[in-house]
């Protein structure tokens, strides 16, 4: 096996700043796919076609795009794609530290909506199309603004505003990076908990009942009403995680993949892997390494 390593960004945001603002005009997209400790808001504009990786989610945007990433092991970056010739993109990037709104701000209730999306963001957040035109003009005017203490407010505001968005989506799996697992219930978090240990081998519901103490039905309700996803699903998404890690950062086959993943079958494997994140494995592995920059 080859590990593979990723280009860690060093950004000219000091110590003695609060954020930086980068604002710029370009025909392309050249940066490789990238992290960095900083956290990250970028607000793209006429780049319909261009493709978004954020950890294991490659989409291609539409003409306007936000996105936040508040994960230092995240890696992130967009790439050309199916971008037209000849367009002029509007690309404006807010890079701040993670600590500029620290714990003890972001308990009291007025910062609460910023809490949960600063934890949503951990996985990439895109937010909806109609809410990042709504709040283009308040990006433009921070981009703009040179009083560094109103700016600074600007941003906030902006930031509250952004974590009203009842249509922003989270972006990567949460397995695909382990370290940023957060739940707000200790059962779904042992019965996830158990399946990451577990994800390689025969697992069932009825292993997660007898695990919780409930029924084979209140376990798949339960897990559907706190996570969104069945037992099924979950199990998927962390064997996919696990596989889009695997298919990024080795140079393992498929198969094998497929096999050290939890998936005893190469052709269902396959399936669902291109149900879940729209191309196959094969195909992802090489969008991936296209836009990479390895150490």
């Amino acid at each position: 096996m080859n590990m593979l390593s990723i280009l860690r960004e060093t950004t000219p945001l000091s110590e003695k700043d609060c954020f930086m603002v980068f604002s710029r005009e370009k025909t392309e997209f050249d940066f490789p796919v990238h992290v960095h400790a900083e956290y990250e808001l970028n607000f793209i504009e006429n780049a319909k076609g261009a493709q978004r990786i954020v950890g294991d989610s490659i989409e291609e945007i539409e003409d306007t795009e936000l996105a936040l990433v508040t994960s230092s092991n995240l890696e992130h970056g967009w790439v050309n794609h199916r971008l037209g010739e000849g367009k002029i993109i509007k690309e404006i990037t807010i890079q701040f530290h993670p600590n500029l709104l620290n714990d003890q701000l972001l308990n009291k209730n007025q910062f609460r909506t910023i809490q949960s999306m600063f934890a949503k963001a951990a996985y990439g957040m895109s937010f909806g199309v109609e809410v990042t035109k709504q709040i283009k003009e308040k990006i433009y005017d921070l981009a703009a603004d040179n009083d560094g203490f109103y700016s600074v407010m600007k941003l906030i505001e902006l930031l509250y505003a952004l974590s009203l968005d009842t249509t922003a989506r989270t972006l990567s799996s949460r397995s695909f990076h382990a370290d940023n697992q957060q739940f707000n219930s200790r059962r779904v978090e042992r019965i996830i908990q158990f399946l990451m240990e577990t994800y390689t081998e025969e697992v069932t519901l009825r292993d997660v009942s007898d695990l919780v103490g409930m029924t084979e039905v209140s376990v798949s309700r339960f897990l559907k009403l706190r996570t969104g996803r069945s037992f099924v699903d979950t199990l998927n998404d962390i064997r996919l995680g696990h596989a889009s890690r695997k298919l990024i950062d080795t140079t393992y086959s498929i198969a094998e993949i497929a096999l050290q993943s939890g998936f005893n079958n190469l052709s269902n494997f396959n399936r669902i892997f291109l149900k879940k994140k729209g191309c196959t494995p094969s195909d992802f592995r090489k969008k991936y390494r296209a836009s990479k920059f390895f150490l």
